[in-house]
């Protein structure tokens, strides 16, 4: 006999399929086996000790402080332990109690098991002179070759921007911004590229998002989240995928002592809101990114990297985009040149939290970090 103890990112049905339990059984073990945990901010005290009781009675945790029980604060944090089939349990039995607690049941009914989908990488490909990383931008006949050999390298999606965001950068006109996109969108028309990959556009202009969705085009990748009403408009005309995206002010003013109540619950209300207005518009294929350095400390970016599991209540794809940015030279110094590796771990990181788009400057590398990724989850014991 041998007992061992094998990782606890194992894919478990398939070890329940190795073993050869029964089908009914592999749903009701897999279920035991998905362990969530909620961390509860300002909870009223007496739903605390309602919660803590209705936990218990499950099997499931609630972690408080000491004199809860006492009520001697009005308010109390706490973290709730359960497994999948527990969270679906109490999200039932907490819908008929009081002090806040439909709340609660609500966010828990809105988690579902981690699918498992194929992780896309979408290359980076700058038009304008003054973008960070010096190794995105190209012109002319240089894009065109740096294009195909991101399609050979493996990118599913290929991202044009013709307008460098990075903290500090000024606004150009839309006629500037089209002037710059303009040859690279019509060589990826005439070559007809965009058999080959999907194209996005980087921007929030209605002029060139027109111009790039009517050669080929099929991703709005904008920044702004949808703040301009015309962007839906046309959006919605060409039936594109629109990826909306969080940041606190503009590009000029967004690294200035950015704040935040709290950034999970910050960035997941936005989007909530910019997802309603896009159905608004009848948009409803809808990428999330969280904007990783778009007004954001350190502190916030690891934050929303190591929590973007929080973001798949929402039910949509979730971009990540931390390429080689300057978060990983405050973390421990390093120029743009020398950022590759620490933008990997933030990406697999992403990817395991539920990330299922990559934006990035290195595709091929990308892809081989994802093969060994996807090879280390498919190994079974």
């Amino acid at each position: 006999m041998r007992v061992i103890k094998i990782d606890g990112t194992t894919d478990k049905k398939r070890i329940l399929e190795k073993i050869g339990s029964t089908k009914e059984g592999n749903k009701i073990m897999g279920e035991k086996m998905q362990l969530h945990l909620f961390y509860i901010q300002n909870l009223r005290t007496p739903a605390a000790n309602i919660l803590k009781q209705d936990a218990l009675s499950i099997g499931a945790e609630l972690a408080v402080e000491k004199d809860t029980i006492l009520c001697k604060r009005d308010h109390v944090n706490a973290l709730l332990i359960l497994n999948e089939k527990q969270r679906k349990i109490l999200a039932k039995k907490e819908k008929i109690q009081p002090f806040g607690l439909k709340k609660v049941a609500d966010t828990l009914a809105m988690y579902q098991t981690k699918k498992v989908q194929k992780t896309q990488i979408m290359g980076v490909i700058n038009a304008n002179s003054d973008s960070f990383f010096h190794g995105s931008r190209f012109q002319g006949n240089e894009a065109l070759i740096a294009i195909e050999k991101m399609i050979e390298d493996g990118a599913d999606i290929i991202d044009i921007g013709g307008v460098s965001s990075r903290p500090g950068s000024l606004p150009v006109s839309e006629d500037e911004e089209l002037k710059r996109i303009e040859p690279i969108v019509d060589a990826i028309y005439t070559h007809k590229l965009y058999e080959k990959v999907r194209f996005s556009l980087d921007s929030y202009a209605p002029k060139p998002i027109s111009y790039a969705l009517e050669k080929g085009f099929h991703i709005v990748n904008d920044i702004t989240g949808l703040a301009n009403d015309e962007v839906c408009v046309l959006t919605k005309s060409y039936d594109a995928q629109v990826v909306i995206m969080h940041m606190q002010n503009d590009p000029l003013s967004m690294q200035q002592n950015p704040q935040y109540e709290n950034i999970i619950t910050d960035v997941a209300d936005f989007f909530i809101k910019r997802i309603q207005k896009a159905h608004d518009f009848g948009i409803e294929d809808i990428v999330l990114d969280v904007g990783i350095g778009f007004g954001k400390t350190v502190e916030h970016n690891l934050l929303l990297i190591k929590h973007m599991g929080h973001f798949q209540k929402l039910g949509l794809p979730l971009l990540i985009g931390a390429s080689r940015k300057s978060m990983i030279d405050q973390i421990i110094p390093s120029s743009v040149e020398e950022r590759l590796a620490g933008t990997l771990i933030l990406h697999m990181k992403a990817v395991d939290e539920g990330a299922s788009i990559i934006r990035c400057h290195d595709v091929k590398e990308h892809k081989q970090a994802l093969a060994v990724y996807q090879r280390l989850e498919e190994t079974l014991i």
